[in-house]
């Protein structure tokens, strides 16, 4: 009895300490990834406040205080993360079967935006759903819903993927009628972005290479057809090659050449927090689509490249959580994760292509840090998903269960 009681007594404290330095070599979840998130939606919010500041000079905005959009996008955030905290609950089992019905009911949304007095019309297209306090816009929602529906597809389908009947038909038709109704909308940077989604999934997913080059060929050759046949995209494309030429810079370049002009004038480290010039009227939808001009003129080469450092990282890290769900075999998991890092760098490298003069102008806002209610609360579900899916990861890595 005498020497039972150390022996009681030491194992009794050994429990605790070896749970507790387990747990200081992996956390609970992914910290990191939550605050590259906030670091970017903030410094979203910063440069919006600059980008927007002057706009109730026009008389377009003229009701409107110096801080609305400010004020506004806070709002958005703090929504944003309450829900993204709530999809963040929800298992990633339970998102891959509601994957269908939330891609279907998606569907559904994008037909109401075209039918009169439904749809919200701004700039010549209809893209939001207007419900009094906020605007909805399902496009925004089909970015992840597609990577949901695309990556159960190929789980459902797997033994199926290298037949063309069986495997690639079902969901060509499937993101062709998403592409149709947004292109009559129209909106073909969020069909760009959405196809690009579906087609990385498949192809992650280990469709037939011959049937894949086939329909990205295919797809190609779709999107120049839409081009030639609508005169105002063509003139668009002759404006993206030579921005200079003055019937150009005053009409279809302008937001090109003055986008240009930002980048310019920022040269190293800017012209400082609140100085740029452009945003004083002549680069439109500064706090929007052109987010990162403004960030070029204020904060330089160097603010440009802390925001592409970011969501460098970002995308990195969804591949590595993708890599390490499909290593535990967890294989919908896995395949979302990858499939959001391919949603928000397609649509960041498109936007700054956009900025910087390498791509067409397309209406396309920067993920997490550009003005707007419906991208950046999809935005945050999105990477809550994905934290969900590395949070169940650790869990099952520890010997757990979700």
């Amino acid at each position: 009895m005498k020497f039972a009681l150390p022996s009681l007594f030491s194992s009794s404290v050994q429990k605790p300490v070896s749970s507790l330095s387990q747990r200081s070599k992996m956390m609970e979840y992914d910290q990191p990834l939550v605050w590259v998130t906030l670091l970017l939606m903030l410094f979203g919010m910063v440069m919006v406040y600059s980008a927007s500041i002057s706009l109730p000079d026009s008389p377009k905005y003229a009701n409107y205080s110096n801080s609305h959009f400010l004020m506004r996008q806070a709002m958005f955030i703090g929504v944003s993360l309450l829900v993204g905290l709530l999809a963040f609950r929800v298992r990633i089992e339970t998102w891959q079967n509601l994957a269908p019905y939330l891609f279907v009911g998606t569907l559904f949304l994008l037909v109401f935006v075209l039918v009169p007095g439904l749809g919200k019309g701004v700039n010549g297209a209809k893209r939001w759903l207007s419900f009094k306090v906020f605007n909805l816009q399902p496009s925004e929602l089909m970015k992840l819903f597609i990577v949901l529906y695309a990556a159960d597809y190929t789980v459902r389908k797997q033994q199926f993927m290298h037949q063309l009947t069986k495997g690639f038909m079902p969901m060509t038709v499937a993101v062709g009628v998403v592409g149709l109704l947004l292109l009559l909308e129209p909106d073909l940077g969020a069909f760009g972005v959405i196809v690009c989604i579906a087609m990385g999934i498949l192809f992650l997913g280990g469709i037939n290479g011959v049937w894949f080059g086939g329909i990205g060929a295919t797809l190609i050759g779709i999107f120049s057809l839409v081009i030639v046949l609508s005169p105002w995209r063509r003139e668009r494309i002759f404006a993206y090659m030579n921005p200079w030429v003055e019937e150009n810079a005053l009409g279809k370049a302008y937001q090109l050449s003055h986008s240009l002009i930002a980048f310019g004038r920022g040269e190293l480290f800017g012209v400082g927090l609140g100085g740029s010039v452009e945003k004083l009227h002549y680069l439109p939808e500064a706090h929007t689509d052109f987010l990162l001009a403004v960030i070029g003129e204020e904060l330089g080469f160097a603010g440009v490249l802390v925001v592409v450092m970011l969501f460098y990282w970002l995308i990195k890290r969804a591949f590595e959580i993708g890599r390490q769900a499909i290593a535990i075999d967890l294989t919908f998991a896995g395949l979302t994760a990858k499939g959001i890092g391919i949603w928000i760098g397609v649509q960041a490298f498109i936007n700054m292509g956009v900025n910087l003069g390498l791509l067409p102008t397309k209406g396309l806002t920067l993920p997490l840090m550009s003005y707007g209610g419906s991208g950046v609360l999809i935005n945050c579900v999105g990477l809550a998903i994905l934290l969900r899916i590395d949070y169940e990861n650790r869990v099952l890595m520890r010997g757990g269960r979700i």
